[in-house]
């Protein structure tokens, strides 16, 4: 009989996607503290950016590691960070906690128009 090395409530079950998604929402919710209007917003994990249009290419230093989308038609304002480009850059949890925390903290402040020193007054202390 064939079954999971270990339940779903044990950190070993979760994949490298959902732990990643965790850390994001770790970085959301210690913003939000200061922050509240943060819980208009969505935020979203994709694995990797797209190219919007024939030509368009990037390279190591032109990655993008998060965006935004301003809200508009109904829609909420949108916080991406890309997994896979975050996840090259980085070794271990503590490094790749830090960078999410970075990348969110800098989408915010594009959001609301605020320097990342604003938005988190320990920006760029990890």
């Amino acid at each position: 009989m064939r079954g999971p090395i270990a339940p779903p409530q044990v950190p070993l079950a979760a994949s490298r996607a959902d732990v990643f998604a965790d850390l994001v929402q770790d970085s959301v919710e210690r913003l939000e503290r200061r922050w509240p209007q943060l819980a208009e917003i969505d935020f979203l994990v994709l694995e990797v950016p797209r190219l919007d249009g024939p030509g368009q290419a990037w390279n190591d230093e032109a990655v993008p590691l998060g965006g935004t989308i301003p809200a508009r038609e109904g829609r909420p304002a949108r916080v991406v960070v890309y997994r896979r480009p975050v996840e090259i850059r980085t070794k271990g949890r503590d490094e790749r906690a830090a960078l999410v925390h970075e990348v969110v903290v800098e989408q915010v402040a594009e959001l609301l128009g605020l320097t990342p020193e604003t938005v988190d007054p320990r920006y760029g202390e990890d």
